[in-house]
């Protein structure tokens, strides 16, 4: 089936809660809830963004939808229409190799409310029957538990541990993983030629 494209942007997929679709521009303030509270950042990224730095975020994410299809998408509530967070999928580094990471950031506001998982687990389908994935990660910091519990719900488990630096931080970060039961198919590699299994 051919998903629609709204005037909110096209529709990725949705889940009983939730519509996951590509943001548009005049997603920015929504996505300023997110990137420029301080609360929200410091658990995954030590301090909070500035409107021009989420501006940024917006326009790298354009450039992901238009080169590879995916990106970090727009998380809408069905009930509100409301964008109440951001999910997806990216290409992350990690010790060299290229990644296919399921990322997620939501408003402060909706924590503890099941939508982080409810998204990811969506994106981790849409991984494995859409772009044919042979398995899927969240990279992730080792203080932030809520976002751990999300992978651990999303069917993931812990495969390495590395620091990185980001914003000239260094931080310690746990690599998730999650792999397509049936490997009867060829795996998507998108820019990368290297996308290993978890083993």
């Amino acid at each position: 089936m051919t998903v629609p494209n709204t005037e909110y942007g096209k529709i990725i997929t949705e889940t009983e809660r939730l519509i996951i679709r590509e943001m548009v521009s005049s997603d920015l303030n929504a996505l300023c809830r997110i990137l420029c509270d301080e609360e929200v950042m410091c658990t995954a990224y030590e301090s909070a963004f500035s409107v021009e730095e989420a501006q940024n975020w917006m326009n790298r994410h354009f450039r992901r939808y238009a080169e590879y299809g995916f990106g970090l998408w727009a998380v809408v509530l069905k009930e509100t229409n409301e964008m109440i967070g951001q999910c997806g999928l990216t290409f992350q580094s990690w010790r060299e190799r290229e990644l296919l990471e399921i990322g997620y950031l939501f408003q402060k506001a909706y924590w503890h409310k099941g939508y982080a998982t409810e998204a990811a687990i969506a994106c981790k389908n849409y991984a494995f029957t859409v772009l044919n994935a042979n398995s899927v990660y969240s990279i992730i910091r080792d203080n932030h538990t809520a976002s751990q519990n999300v992978a651990v719900r999303n069917g993931m488990r812990v495969v390495d541990k590395f620091t990185k630096n980001f914003r000239n931080v260094d931080m310690n970060f746990l690599l998730y993983c999650a792999e397509k039961i049936h490997r009867d198919y060829n795996s998507f590699t998108g820019k990368s030629t290297n996308n290993p299994s978890c083993t």
